[in-house]
């Protein structure tokens, strides 16, 4: 099944015009890559959301998709995909391999295939990671590897960028490990009361920068598998 032009482009709240709104507000925010702007545009955020909520898919909030789980602000979106492509500013397809932690409904994981040669995303629970899988198929998204784990049993690849949409207590070493030298992880850190987005990114083999961004929040990182 592929999606006609009307569903891709969505009509009334979520057309063209409610796009353009949420973009004029993240410009505001800071958010000034033209390349994270546009597909930020031409995403159809709706698509990833249940019927019901569809209405409100272009509105710089978090929403929820069952499981306890929440589909991000679109400003952190951007916030943290911009900061994984910064620095290759002249390309349209900056990343080579990347790896996320935590599919949920697949949003920011349409968002990193965009700008990634490959992307590998984890999700913890099932049938959210299944509906993703279904959504970035219709929209004929075919560079995404799909893995149910928890991130506690990851492969020795090395990866140019990381981005984690949950938050663990403290930057996890493991993950600061499969950063490639120059590569970056960006994330939440902290406890359900206080979260601050950082970015780390790998110097030499034993040298990280560590920043830290603004406050946010995030679900926590957990263990375990959910069928």
């Amino acid at each position: 099944m592929s999606l006609d032009k009307d569903t891709m482009q969505g009509q009334g709240m979520t057309s063209l015009r409610t796009r353009q709104r949420l973009i004029e507000r993240l410009t505001e925010k800071g958010i000034s890559d033209v390349r994270i702007l546009e597909a930020m545009r031409d995403s159809p955020r709706h698509l990833f959301l249940d019927e019901a909520l569809s209405t409100r898919a272009y509105e710089d909030l978090a929403l929820p998709i069952g499981y306890q789980q929440t589909i991000s602000q679109p400003y952190i979106v951007a916030r943290m995909t911009e900061c994984l492509i910064s620095d290759e500013r002249l390309s349209e397809i900056p990343l080579q391999n990347t790896l996320e932690i935590g599919t949920g409904c697949g949003y920011q994981t349409y968002l990193l295939s965009i700008f990634s040669k490959k992307v590998t995303s984890i999700e913890r629970i099932e049938p959210l990671q299944e509906k993703a899988k279904k959504i970035l198929k219709e929209l004929k998204v075919t560079n995404v590897n799909f893995k149910l784990d928890d991130a506690n049993n990851l492969d020795d690849q090395e990866y140019d960028a990381i981005l984690s949409a949950a938050a663990p207590l403290e930057v996890p070493n493991n993950l600061k490990k499969q950063l490639k030298i120059g590569g970056k992880l960006i994330l939440p850190v902290g406890d359900s009361n206080s979260q601050v987005l950082t970015l780390v990114k790998r110097v030499t083999k034993n040298e990280f920068i560590e920043e830290k961004l603004e406050d946010v929040l995030f679900v926590p990182l957990l263990k375990g598998v959910v069928s």
